[in-house]
C-alpha cells in the first residue's frame, strides 16, 4: 500500500525571510491526518534568505537531520559545536536530555535550501550529540546509499533509532530496488525529479508512505534525487 502526500498538499509558511514545506503537522500547521509516520515526525523543506535564520532555540527528546542542497547553513550549539554546512553535507544531532542551537545562512548574498528531518528517539533522556558527514552525488549515483542508521557500519551517521535512511541520484531511466523486510515500513521523499515506485508517480517535493509492500522498485523518469527511510 502506498499513500501519496502530494507536495502542493503539503503545510505552508511564509515568513519572507523563510519559505518552508511541511510534510507532517509542524509550528502553525496543523492537520490531525499527517502528524508524522511511524517514528519520522518532521521534513521540513526550507528555504532562507541571505543573512537569517533561526536563532538560538532548544530543542529535547529528538534526532533531528539536516541536510543542505544548495547554499551554507552555520550551525552552532550548546555542546560547543560549529560548523559551516554546504551542499551534500549532512547533521545529525541528538537533542536527549536538551540543547541549544541556532541554524543561519551566513550568505549575504544567496539562500540556503536544505531539509530538515526530526525522528523520535528510541528513548528519553539521552545524552545530547552531534555528528555530520558528507555524502557527494558521486557516493548516491546510479543506487541506495544508506547515509544514517541506527547501526551504522560504514561512516553513517548514528540514529538512536531502528531506522534506515538512504539517499540516491538516478538518471533518466535508472532502476533500483529496496527490498523490504517483513513489518517494515518506508516513506520516500522526493528531493528532485520523477520517479515511479511500484508503478506511482512521485515527482518533485512529493512523499509516499509505504506499508505491506515487499519491496521498493525505483525507475526515474528524469534525473531524480530522492531519500528513503526504511522504518521500524
Amino acid at each position: 500500500m502506498i499513500q501519496i502526500r502530494r507536495s502542493d498538499d503539503r503545510g505552508k509558511a511564509d515568513f519572507g525571510w523563510l519559505d518552508s514545506r511541511h510534510s507532517f503537522s509542524f509550528g502553525q500547521y496543523h492537520d490531525p491526518e499527517h502528524m508524522g509516520f511511524r517514528s519520522l515526525r518532521v521534513i521540513n523543506e526550507d528555504r532562507v534568505r541571505p543573512a537569517a535564520g533561526f536563532g538560538t532555540h532548544a530543542h529535547q527528546d529528538m534526532e533531528i537531520i539536516s541536510l543542505v542542497l544548495s547554499g551554507s547553513l552555520a550551525h552552532k550549539d550548546s555542546m560547543g559545536n560549529g560548523s559551516v554546512l554546504t551542499a551534500g553535507d549532512v547533521q545529525r544531532m541528538t537533542a536527549g536530555s536538551g540543547v541549544r542551537h541556532s541554524e543561519m545562512n551566513p550568505s549575504l548574498e544567496d539562500p540556503v535550501h536544505f531539509l530538515q528531518i526530526w525522528i523520535q528517539p528510541e528513548e528519553k533522556g539521552l545524552e545530547p550529540g552531534y555528528q555530520e558527514a558528507n555524502f557527494s552525488d558521486d557516493d548516491e549515483q546510479g543506487g541506495l546509499r544508506l547515509i544514517a542508521s541506527g547501526k551504522p557500519t560504514n561512516g553513517e551517521l548514528k540514529i538512536h533509532q531502528d531506522v534506515d535512511l538512504y539517499a540516491s541520484v538516478l538518471d533518466a531511466e535508472a532502476r533500483a530496488e529496496l527490498n523490504l523486510r517483513p513489518g517494515r515500513h518506508a516513506w520516500i521523499q522526493v528531493i528532485r525529479g520523477e520517479v515511479a515506485v511500484n508503478g506511482e508517480e512521485l515527482h518533485t517535493g512529493d512523499g509516499a508512505a509505504v506499508s505491506e509492500e515487499t519491496a521498493l522498485e525505483l525507475k526515474a523518469r528524469s534525473e531524480t534525487e530522492l531519500l528513503i527511510f526504511d522504518l521500524a
